[in-house]
């Protein structure tokens, strides 16, 4: 069965709630919520992707015993699974071989540290929710299948024969943030490898051809860290950058 699409979960939901809405006006003694087809029919699909995803996480923990540090199954979304850095690639070629995940999705990095800098444009509503967390320290959060350390590498994959994705992570270590590259696994994680070097400063060994794929190539810095300045975008021009000449008016 497949993964349910956003829209039908909400279908879903507003459905129920709608059934709820109308009981509440009814004269009657039934406490219970009534439940409509389409309900019914969604509610059938999210058990069998329940059943599918707990089916791939006992594939994978045959396949990778002790590796996997921390699983999650999100009804009608798919699989996480959290492993050691050194454990990624064999991760990634075991979801490909047990399971079938032959297409690859995507591969990023995410930087858990909160931002020293706060928001560079902020609204009205944002002063008022930095106001109330000021005296708070800010802790990392790691979201599914949590996390030890600020940098972690994430990649998805999907088995089309299953039905079923598989988000996989892994912690990087702070001061040296490198893993093995995918590219024998999957050939498709070629240039996103490249993006996440570039962006988070991650190597990724093995890797062929570790260029930039978006910056100039003595561009400083990595610009999707949180503690990279912002402010050094509008204060040092990039590499490359060439005068313009002002619009009508704009001369002072």
């Amino acid at each position: 069965m497949a993964e349910i699409p956003e829209h039908l979960l909400k279908r879903a939901q507003a459905a129920r709630e709608k059934a709820e809405s109308q009981q509440k006006t009814e004269t009657t003694d039934s406490t219970q919520p009534q439940e409509t087809e389409e309900t019914k029919e969604v509610e059938e699909i999210v058990d069998l992707t329940d059943e599918n995803a707990e089916e791939a996480l006992s594939i994978l923990k045959t396949a990778l015993e002790e590796k996997i540090l921390d699983s999650h199954i999100a009804p009608g979304r798919g699989l996480w699974i959290r492993v050691h850095v050194e454990d990624w690639r064999s991760a990634a070629k075991a979801a490909k071989e047990t399971l079938d995940c032959t297409f690859f999705d995507w591969l990023s990095a995410i930087d858990w540290m909160p931002s020293p800098y706060g928001r560079e444009h902020e609204t009205e509503q944002d002063q008022i929710v930095d106001a109330l967390e000021e005296s708070e320290e800010k802790e990392m959060e790691w979201g599914y299948t949590g996390g030890e350390t600020r940098f972690q590498l994430i990649c998805r994959v999907y088995s089309i024969s299953k039905k079923i994705g598989v988000m996989i992570k892994a912690d990087l270590p702070d001061s040296d943030p490198r893993a093995l590259s995918l590219i024998p696994i999957y050939a498709g994680a070629n240039w996103h490898e490249r993006e996440a070097r570039e962006m988070f400063g991650v190597t990724f060994d093995e890797h062929p051809d570790l260029r930039n794929i978006y910056l100039p190539g003595d561009f400083e810095g990595h610009p999707l860290r949180k503690d990279y300045p912002l402010l050094s975008r509008r204060m040092k021009p990039w590499p490359g950058i060439v005068d313009v000449e002002l619009l009508p008016g704009d001369e002072e």
